[in-house]
């Protein structure tokens, strides 16, 4: 995150961040302790909730459709959510509203836990849900189950016309869980939503019981890995010129 708000045309302590589905305002807080000036984008009235009580100001929209009213921004972010975005229109949107020289950033957490731990959840999800449309043992392939991802969005930064070259950064780093912790956070993955709690209950004894077998601890590597882009000054004057005027926001 230093790393991006370094890389925004704004001045340190006065960098304007929009965060494209904040969620609970996870990333949005981080930002906010980095000095920068977050408004938070999340179409979901729940977590949007939850985002204003950590103090984050919210506008509720998905973000192919919000209307900035005329604000520009030093820097979009995404974390874990431009998979949820329509990648030509986003990209669209992110030109309409990064300064001259602003920075895309969408960012994602590429996690591998043990082996055994990932088996014991692929199995299960496997046998309860034979028709899944993804590989639920693909955590274990780390940072390269994104590549096709990464791809997708850059394609899409490509089309808007306005961007630099797409970059990858990557940061890797580790934590180790309880099996509690591991266990509390399982249910909030996108691919257990669906579940009934008969059919939740029963992944997460299988998991239960292969950490207990590692000594109820769940050591996970992760990877951070980005895609960066920046806005075009040249572009963006050329753009401000016609009919609305120069902003001078060129640095």
């Amino acid at each position: 995150m230093r790393r991006i708000v370094a890389a925004c045309p704004g001045r340190a302590g006065a960098v304007d961040v929009v965060d494209v589905g904040c969620g609970t305002g996870i990333a949005a807080r981080q930002f906010t302790s980095a000095g920068c000036a977050v408004l938070g984008v999340e179409p979901d009235p729940r977590m949007a909730e939850v985002a204003r009580r950590h103090g984050i100001r919210i506008e509720r929209a998905r973000f192919e459709e919000w209307d900035p009213a005329g604000r520009t921004f030093d820097a979009v972010v995404s974390g874990q959510t431009w998979h949820w975005i329509d990648p030509v229109a986003g990209a669209a949107k992110a030109a309409e509203v990064l300064r001259p020289g602003g920075v895309l950033a969408a960012l994602w957490h590429a996690l591998q836990p043990p082996p055994e731990v990932t088996e014991a959840f692929a199995t299960t999800y496997r046998r309860l849900r034979p028709d899944a449309p993804f590989d639920p043992g693909a955590t274990a392939q780390g940072a390269d189950a994104y590549q096709a991802i990464l791809t997708k969005a850059a394609d899409g930064l490509r089309s808007a016309g306005v961007f630099g070259t797409p970059r990858r950064w990557w940061s890797g780093w580790e934590r180790s869980y309880t099996r509690d912790e591991w266990l509390d956070q399982l249910p909030t993955h996108g691919s257990l939503t669906g579940f009934s709690p008969d059919e939740l209950a029963e992944v997460l004894a299988a998991v239960g019981s292969a950490v207990d077998a590692r000594g109820g601890r769940v050591p996970v590597r992760y990877t951070t890995v980005a895609l960066v882009a920046t806005r075009s000054r040249a572009v963006r004057l050329a753009v401000s010129g016609r009919g609305r005027g120069c902003r001078g926001r060129a640095r």
